[in-house]
């Protein structure tokens, strides 16, 4: 009897390693946390088993300069779970593969490629906040903002972290959210008068909120979710959507063009649009692509689908360059040191 598990035990092995030998890797560059790797991989691998996924990731500011530095041989297969506003830029040059994923006419609007051709297919919407330490602004008698401009207290100064707009995709869309709500010449004026608050420019969307958890910070401009989840942890924290609107983008993916494996990254992009696809993005975001997919989690500000202002994310490709060049002319001063 012995004998006979061990034989097939090795059968067993033997077909694992076979299938496994028979799959086909998928090089996808990425934007998603860590935390969130396993899972997608695992969906994906449920969904189109002759595929085996490989990830290369990054902040959003690198994966979209390195997508953009192999431009003339690019090495991935697919983007997933980068912003939209990066994807758009991609699209203009002619970097992206002409598909409509299955399932996808299912999803809202706004997650939905606009214009022909169709090539990206948005994921989960995340949006700008304030991560503000209460018990640390007590101590300094200052209160909890409630517009952008409440940051600009003389008793803010040196207090206030946010994300690095060329490295993080959140920092981005914050500096794109201020110039299109308030206007250019508006945005550029506060976010100078913000600068002179600004203890420094850190290269994460989830690092000024996670100071701000800490106390190390009073105010650190994040994401939506992580000030959810820092708040969820017990820190003393608000986690305020200002009332004059926030910038968001939208992750999405997209199949390259060049691809060797058109065919698999065609069904690995029906999943995405997928239902189940989007009940996994649902774990890490309060807003998804498939309607009712999503449920917010504790602590999660109730207003925060409503601040979001009206956005254009071809605005947002498009100007890019422009706006980051800019803002490193005014900014780079106060730059966190690059680990």
């Amino acid at each position: 009897m012995k004998a006979l598990g061990s034989l097939a035990l090795a059968l067993a092995l033997l077909g694992s390693a076979a299938q496994a030998a028979d799959r086909t890797k998928l090089t996808i560059y990425t934007a998603l946390e860590n935390d969130q790797l396993g899972p997608v991989k695992a969906s994906i691998e449920r969904a189109v088993p002759e595929v085996e996924v490989v990830w290369v990731r990054d902040s959003t500011g690198v994966i979209t300069a390195r997508f953009l530095a192999e431009k003339e041989n690019p090495r991935a297969d697919l983007v997933i779970g980068l912003a939209a506003s990066s994807l758009l830029m991609f699209e203009k040059l002619g970097l992206l593969a002409e598909y409509k994923p299955q399932g996808a006419d299912a999803l809202k609007a706004e997650f939905r490629d606009p214009k022909a051709p169709y090539t990206w297919t948005g994921m989960d919407a995340y949006l700008g906040v304030v991560c503000f330490n209460t018990a640390e602004a007590s101590r300094d008698g200052i209160g909890t903002p409630a517009r952008w401009s409440d940051l600009l207290a003389p008793g803010l100064k040196g207090k206030i972290v946010m994300p690095h707009p060329a490295s993080s995709g959140t920092g981005y869309l914050m500096v794109a959210g201020w110039l299109q709500s308030m206007g250019e010449e508006k945005g550029w004026a506060f976010m100078d008068k913000l600068h002179e608050n600004m203890a420094a420019y850190l290269h994460s969307g989830s690092a000024p909120c996670v100071q701000a958890a800490r106390g190390e910070r009073v105010a650190g401009l994040s994401l939506d979710m992580r000030g959810a989840a820092e708040k969820s942890k017990g820190a003393p924290i608000e986690v305020v959507v200002p009332q004059d609107g926030t910038g968001w983008d939208e992750e999405a993916l997209a199949v390259v063009a060049t691809t060797k494996n058109l065919a698999l990254a065609r069904k690995v992009a029906d999943w995405g649009a997928s239902k189940g696809a989007n009940e996994v993005y649902a774990k890490s975001y309060a807003i998804v692509a498939y309607p009712g997919a999503a449920s917010a989690p504790a602590n999660y500000p109730a207003n925060a689908e409503a601040g979001m202002i009206k956005n254009d994310l071809g605005w947002m490709a498009e100007n890019r360059e422009r706006i980051l060049a800019e803002w490193s002319r005014r900014y780079e001063s106060k730059a966190a040191a690059k680990k």
